[in-house]
């Protein structure tokens, strides 16, 4: 069996800026003026990650009630976003393909993404995404990527003979080289793909475009 994995922000949705926005407006609006660092100098570039070291970063303490606090700002800015401004939208073609990988036998599909389970079933419900049955490992589940890709992994039992990970961020191929897994980058950041509209399986679990013989 092949193992596809799969971020969600900018990954499967257009989400990635106006999540990170929304985020961080969020810390703000609980916590008052905070500093920041720049994304790429976070040690976990997941939600929860992301919000220890910026806790710490200020001296506020990371209790549960500051962090659960964070996490209903930002779900609550999202829908606001949402009612606002309308449903977030897939890359093209990401719910066609996601869909095809799990009518395969051959094939165990599921997400494993560094925001909170809350926030990613929210904005890939407003996309129209079916989600429903797939594993969902969340920074709900763990602050770091590593370990939270490791669970989505887990899911699929025995007999797994390769993984390949989507995904938009340097911290998602920094994770599939520190796991061994095959890395498909998706977006302008990393050169991936726009597009999952021409991408196929292969029997050896490669992905190829059908438009051209590159296999990735």
């Amino acid at each position: 069996m092949h193992a596809v994995i799969f971020d969600i922000d900018g990954t499967l949705l257009d989400s990635a800026s106006v999540d990170a926005d929304l985020y961080f407006d969020a810390i703000r609006g609980v916590l008052g003026p905070v500093r920041f660092r720049r994304l790429v100098d976070y040690e976990h570039v997941t939600d929860t990650g992301i919000l220890l070291e910026v806790l710490a970063d200020n001296g506020h303490p990371a209790d549960d009630g500051v962090l659960n606090a964070i996490k209903r700002e930002f779900v609550d800015r999202l829908r606001r976003h949402t009612k606002a401004v309308g449903p977030f939208q897939e890359v093209s073609g990401a719910s066609q393909f996601l869909r095809s990988l799990r009518a395969s036998d051959e094939v165990f599909t599921a997400l494993a993404t560094g925001g909170w389970r809350e926030s990613a079933l929210l904005k890939l419900a407003s996309a129209g995404f079916d989600v429903s049955g797939i594993p969902l490992v969340t920074s709900d589940e763990s602050h770091s990527r590593v370990e939270i890709m490791q669970f989505a992994l887990r899911q699929a039992g025995d007999g797994v003979r390769s993984v390949t990970y989507f995904g938009d961020g340097a911290w998602d191929q920094t994770a599939c080289e520190t796991l061994g897994w095959n890395f498909i980058p998706v977006g302008s950041a990393l050169g991936g793909l726009d597009s999952y509209r021409s991408l196929s399986l292969g029997h050896n679990g490669e992905f190829f475009d059908k438009n051209t013989s590159h296999t990735s």
